[in-house]
């Protein structure tokens, strides 16, 4: 081969250098490239966002603005309630709901707490259970589902209503108002409502002279007729103890005699204890049989 003439330069080696070569294999990886391309960037902003608020006076404009932006669109007229209304309350229950629910109408969907405000009404006495929302047209719609009435609760402070479960609906001023209803007395009554409510069925016979039931020792019930009768029922399955008096009473009118107390607490051996009046009749009987012989 013939040499290379003197004085002109060897061809230059397009191989990078080692250095090169090693930068542009770093930058061949995955991790620095998602760096370079998204984290870089966001850095830059990040920087020149706490640079721009640094200054006090810039950051109170960027609260004002957010405010008057947030104002401007959570009070358009499409998302301000302006009415409230109830189905299901009574007069009464929905008198109480307006006056406890803690809003102020108009005011912006967006400043409403409906669980705040469910829950509000769910803790009216009357209230069974209340559901919230917001109706098209900026009507705050409560749906109530009242509590129903079962019995008449008398205690020491007064009358009062309960529901079928014993929850307490409402205090009640005079009994006549609400007759329709049966009463129940005694401490821890209301605890044990649905019992009463069986045997109050199984009185069913006795509904003209039933007055009503009393708890006795918080464990049991009596049965209060009139004329002053009382049936003691046991603790254990009062029901049945009921109807065993009534069918005896149906064939031998058991209660339709003088008779003051039938005492079933003994189921074995049911007794009868005569009124004060029968008792005298039935001595004085005997006094006079007596001085006849």
């Amino acid at each position: 081969m013939r040499s290379l003439m003197p004085g002109r330069r060897a061809a230059q080696d397009p191989a990078p250098s080692r250095l090169r070569y090693r930068i542009q294999r770093w930058m061949l990886t995955p991790g620095i490239r998602m760096g370079l391309k998204i984290g870089l960037p966001l850095c830059v902003m990040a920087a020149s966002a706490g640079a721009f608020l640094a200054s006090e006076q810039r950051r109170d404009t960027v609260a004002v603005f957010i405010a008057d932006t947030r104002a401007a669109i959570e009070e358009r007229p499409e998302f301000m309630v302006n009415v409230m209304a109830i189905d299901g309350a009574g007069p009464a229950v929905a008198q109480d709901i307006r006056e406890i629910v803690p809003v102020r109408l108009p005011d912006s969907s967006f400043d409403l707490d409906l669980e705040e405000i469910r829950a509000a009404v769910a803790g009216l006495d009357p209230v069974k259970s209340a559901e919230v929302r917001i109706r098209p047209g900026g009507v705050l719609q409560v749906d109530v589902i009242e509590r129903r009435p079962a019995v008449v609760w008398r205690t020491r402070d007064g009358l009062a209503l309960l529901d079928d479960s014993g929850i307490h609906v409402a205090e009640l001023g005079r009994r006549s108002s609400r007759g329709d209803l049966p009463l129940i007395a005694g401490r821890g009554a209301d605890a044990h409502v649905g019992e009463a409510l069986s045997i109050l069925r199984a009185a069913r016979p006795l509904d003209g002279r039933l007055r009503g039931l009393m708890r006795i020792g918080e464990r049991r019930w009596d049965v209060v007729l009139d004329r002053g009768q009382r049936i003691q029922l046991p603790a254990e399955a009062p029901e049945a103890a009921l109807e065993r008096v009534l069918a005896i009473s149906e064939v031998k009118d058991l209660l339709e005699r003088d008779v003051a107390v039938v005492d079933m607490r003994l189921s074995a051996r049911p007794t009868v204890r005569m009124s004060e009046n029968a008792v005298q009749e039935w001595w004085r009987i005997r006094k006079i049989n007596g001085s006849g012989q």
